[in-house]
Parts: structure tokens; sequence; C-alpha cells
């Protein structure tokens, strides 16, 4: 945070791709690539719902960070001895390093790791989860959804960038704004698009057609985060999330459906932001509540049709070496 100016996200990222033809040098391969997250991260959280969704925990394995990391990377301390049983390292960043000596942008999550090489390949996080749905498919688990149909993907691209320009990096810029003048342009743009897309549910059940999309994933890990986090941390604050009637109905429609709130570990995402943010929380006090129960109140939303998976089916129960602790979620 800069006294006087406006959050700005950094986003060098490295965007070689994983595909089925391998034409970045990095061919679709089960079991060659592991994706590094932390479910604290609203951007890897994406990455982690779509996996599940789409079945791909076997072919794509998980890494899964701790909730809380200094100013040098995320670290594998949920692991025995600290490290990701599978990459050998304690660090992210020792990763970043292997793909380049000296990198010096973001050791951010999520990172598709290269095995072999143990160097990340990717950590563009707007187009991991894009390839998941168009390059993975070989792998995708019977009955897994269109997350990004052809036919829908102008308006899902349209839902998406407003979404993240206003939503999901909004709340950023609201929480990290280096003045008065700065916060207060963020804040009234993050509620008027939450009043926007109000309306815009109200009379739909999803946000783009009559199934979960892409789109859905990407609001949902920023409303997920809300009440406990951006209303009181971040100062976003002119009502919470379960104040906003028809988008509390929307996300607790999300959560209850399999493969979004079997993958949210509260615990994690309040420690990440009231102890990593010492700048805005410098007493490293972490809040213990809201209660997380009225996440499994019933929504309502299935009067407005709409089937969630389409003509596929919902994902199986998480394995259970992928299961969030029971005292996280309330679902547990």
């Amino acid at each position: 945070m800069n006294p006087g100016s406006e959050y700005t996200r950094d986003s060098r990222y490295i965007g070689t791709r994983i595909t089925a033809d391998g034409r970045d040098g990095f061919p679709v391969e089960p079991g060659r690539y592991r994706l590094a997250v932390s479910r604290a991260c609203p951007w890897a959280s994406r990455a982690v719902v779509v996996r599940r969704l789409l079945g791909l925990e076997e072919a794509l394995p998980m890494a899964v960070a701790g909730p809380v990391h200094d100013d040098d990377s995320w670290t594998f301390d949920l692991d025995p001895g600290g490290r990701d049983p599978v990459l050998g390292i304690e660090r992210l960043k020792e990763a970043y390093l292997a793909r380049e000596p000296g990198y010096d942008r973001g050791i951010t999550v999520p990172a598709v790791v290269d095995v072999p090489t143990g160097a990340v390949v990717t950590n563009d996080f707007p187009q991991i989860t894009l390839d998941m749905s168009l390059e993975w498919t070989r792998y995708h688990r019977p009955g897994a959804p269109a997350l990004y149909p052809p036919e829908l993907r102008p308006a899902i691209d349209a839902v998406n960038e407003v979404v993240y320009r206003d939503v999901n990096n909004g709340v950023y810029r609201a929480g990290f704004a280096g003045s008065q003048e700065k916060y207060d342009a963020a804040y009234e743009r993050l509620f008027a698009r939450l009043d926007w897309l109000s309306d815009r549910l109200a009379l739909s059940r999803y946000l783009v057609g009559d199934t979960l999309t892409e789109a859905d994933v990407r609001l949902f890990t920023t409303l997920v985060r809300f009440d406990a986090v951006y209303h009181g941390h971040f100062k976003c604050n002119r009502s919470k999330l379960s104040e906003m009637p028809v988008l509390w109905a929307y996300a607790r429609d999300l959560f209850q459906t399999p493969g979004f709130g079997d993958t949210v570990d509260f615990d994690h995402i309040k420690r990440h932001y009231y102890l990593v943010h010492s700048d805005i929380n410098p007493t490293g006090i972490v809040p213990y509540g809201p209660d997380p129960a009225g996440w499994l109140a019933p929504h309502g939303r299935a009067s407005l049709g709409g089937r969630p998976f389409g003509d596929g089916t919902p994902p199986d129960p998480p394995a259970p070496g992928e299961r969030v602790p029971a005292d996280h979620n309330p679902l547990g």
C-alpha cells in the first residue's frame, strides 16, 4: 500500500500454456504437473473449484500451501517436514527460480509446476482455469459440466471483465487504497457493480445461461470471502453479503453445490488476510466470526429454474486427502 496512490495489481504473469497439442512445449499429460494453490487465495480457489467440477484431481494433482506467507514466498508448512512431498520444496519461490533465475515478480498462486524439472510453467490464473476446460478435456470426468461453452463465451467474457475490474480486484482497490479519494472511488465502483449483479441475478439463477459457467466460479470466490474478510478488513462496509438478499441467496446456492463450498476453508481465509496484511491489521488479531452456519440456510434459488450441471452430473465428494477440515467449513 503506497500512501496517496491507487492499488495496482502486478499482472506480469508467466503466460506459457499447457495445451493438448503442446505448442508451447508443455503438452497435457496426466500426473506430469502439480497445481500449487492456497485455499486462502481467491485467485487460486478458482482453480481448485474448476479442477473439482471437471474431475481433474488425478490428472492434475494439487500442492496446498499454508495460509500465511512472508515477503519471500508461500510455504508448504502444512506438509510433513514443511516440504511438498512431490516437489520436495519448502517454498514456492524455489519453483519460480527454477523457471527463471533471478525471478523478480510476484510469487503467486495458482501456479502450475512441471514435476520433472521442478519449474513453474504458468501462473496466469485466468488462463489456467480456461485451459482446464478447453485443453484438458480428455481427462474430464464423465458428466463434467461445460463451464466455457462456445456459444456463451462472448457473454461469459463480458461478465468476467466487469466482475474482475469492479469486484474481484475492486475489493483490493478499496482495501489497499492509499488515500481517501482512491478508497471512495473503489468503494462506489464496487457497490455499484454489486447492485448491477443483484439486478441481473434476481431474474436468473446463474450469471450466463441456465447452467454453471466460469463466470459463476469467478464471482463466487470473492463473494465467499466478503463477510469474513472484505467487509471489515478491506472496509467494503456499505452492507454485508448477508444483507444483500439476492447475492446472498445466489452465493449460498453455489456454496451448497458440490465442488464449490466443499473447497472453502474459512480458517485459512481469515488467517491469511488478517495476519499477512500487517499494514492494515498491525495487531494480528484474527476475528472469531462471522458464524459460517448461515451458508447452509435454504436459498430458494431453484425456483428460478436452471440446471447446475446442464446435461452432466455433480462431482463425487472430495477425496479424503483433499477434504477441508470439518471445523473450517460448515459442510464438515
